[in-house]
């Protein structure tokens, strides 16, 4: 497995604006939201109980995932009636162009002070706006079936402004490397997120993404992941709703 090439604490502002993308170890992430390790590995316990995802379009069996929504203004979070997640096909050629009404997430995590900075901290890394509409998804990827596929859409985008991946758990599995590209360049990069509380983030705009497949290692293991993304021009809505934001 090819390590993280991690950015600098100091230079993850100036990484995600010239490069389009920062790797954000698990100290320098306890340092970014002011959350400490062992708060953040309080939070695994909720991956456990994620709903199985019923709209994988590949009839996979393999991925577990609960969705939130919010607004962060004045350095507040704010939870946002629960919404369908949806995406245009121009992002999601498998899924978009569809309502997924996923389960929302549990009360006790949405009021937990951690998850909630967790947010807030992430949030600090991007410029200025009057407000950001967040979308957080908690996914399970297992290997019941033998194979789980963290992105069977395949290389994308999100259609958001910034997208953030982070590693919550790996148990039992191989593969699973993370393959990020330039949306306008040749440039690319390969690596996989091996410690809990490992980061990726991305500048949606310029970086295109992906993962590969994971595959147990003896009968049976699972990928636990944490995307949020942030979004300044509203949520993403099919387009009967979006004079409603």
């Amino acid at each position: 497995m090819l390590a993280p090439p991690f950015t600098p604490f100091d230079q993850l502002q100036l990484s995600l604006q010239e490069r389009g993308y920062a790797v954000i170890s698990p100290d320098s992430l306890s340092q970014l939201v002011r959350v400490s390790f062992k708060d953040l590995e309080t939070l695994k316990t909720y991956w456990n109980n994620l709903p199985r995802d019923p709209y994988l379009k590949d009839g996979g069996r393999y991925r577990f995932r609960r969705h939130a929504s919010y607004w962060i203004h004045q350095g507040a979070l704010e939870l946002v009636p629960h919404r369908a997640h949806w995406q245009s096909v121009d992002y999601n050629a498998l899924h978009g162009g569809i309502e997924r009404w996923f389960e929302p997430i549990e009360p006790e995590l949405q009021n937990n002070s951690t998850w909630q900075q967790l947010m807030l901290g992430i949030s600090q890394l991007f410029p200025a706006s009057p407000r950001w509409y967040v979308e957080a998804h908690p996914f399970r990827i297992d290997t019941s079936d033998g194979i789980g596929r963290p992105t069977p859409e395949g290389a994308h985008r999100d259609g958001v402004d910034y997208v953030v991946v982070i590693l919550v758990d790996r148990v039992g599995v191989k593969g699973g490397e993370t393959r990020i590209f330039e949306a306008q360049g040749s440039i690319g990069l390969r690596f996989t997120l091996q410690d809990s509380w490992t980061a990726l983030v991305l500048n949606d705009a310029k970086m295109i993404h992906e993962t590969t497949p994971i595959q147990p290692i003896g009968t049976h293991g699972y990928r636990d992941t944490l995307v949020i993304t942030f979004r300044r021009n509203g949520f993403q809505e099919p387009p009967h709703r979006q004079d409603q934001q």
